[in-house]
């Protein structure tokens, strides 16, 4: 049976923003809110699950706890609960101190591969802010990252998602590119990209490379060897 809270939710009498500042004023009111994402009402368990993913950002040692709940949440059928999940789950990355995201980390990006794009841009928007949480793990989401260019389209995934999918790849890829050893694979997989028909795609690849290309080659000239003269004395 649902609490007062959680049917005042359903019936639009408390709205979401009101529940949240209502959780974050008083703890003891998370257990509800985690319970209402079970709900088989829809406006329960999506408020329910925007309010933890806010959260999430605002305090995420006090959702740590049930980092597991969220990790099972990968596997709802509800693909609003699992993008909810997704963002939480990086939103947590940074108080991991378990690595409990480490062990998904497979199943997490595995949804590069799901035939709906929401759900892949949602990893893929997502990324940035887990590699700056888990330096040790850029290489991994680097490479991760350089594989959407090649995704199958589907139905629900045209080229046109595609390239919406690449142009949030290069977003996340500018949040932790001086970090990654790969960095003339990323180059290269932005460059393809500056052509695009896709006006914001274009511009998106136009800025990273005004801002990293350079560098990188600023970077490589200061470390060019420098030879010795050599004087000849006659």
């Amino acid at each position: 049976m649902e609490s007062e809270l959680l049917r005042k939710l359903g019936s639009k009498s408390l709205t979401k923003e009101e529940l949240l500042q209502e959780v974050r004023e008083n703890p003891d009111l998370l257990p509800e809110v985690l319970s209402g994402v079970s709900s088989s009402k829809a406006a329960i368990r999506y408020r329910c699950a925007k309010v933890l993913m806010d959260l999430s950002q605002e305090q995420p040692e006090r959702l740590y706890s049930h980092m597991d709940s969220f990790l099972a949440l990968l596997d709802s059928k509800y693909r609003i609960l699992v993008w909810n999940a997704m963002a939480i789950i990086a939103n947590l990355a940074r108080v991991d101190r378990d690595r409990k995201f480490d062990a998904a980390f497979d199943k997490y990006y595995r949804f590069l591969n799901d035939e709906y794009m929401v759900t892949v841009v949602n990893v893929v928007g997502n990324s940035g802010k887990i590699a700056l949480a888990k330096p040790y793990l850029v290489q991994r989401i680097a490479s991760e990252l350089l594989k959407v260019e090649n995704i199958s389209t589907t139905p629900h995934l045209t080229d046109e998602c595609r390239k919406v999918i690449t142009e949030k790849a290069i977003e996340s890829f500018d949040l932790f590119f001086d970090r990654i050893e790969a960095k003339d694979k990323v180059i290269s997989f932005v460059k393809r990209n500056q052509n695009s028909s896709r006006k914001s795609l274009r511009t998106k690849a136009a800025n990273f490379l005004k801002k990293w290309a350079a560098q990188k080659q600023t970077r490589q000239t200061w470390r060019r060897p420098v030879r010795p003269c050599v004087f000849v004395l006659t």
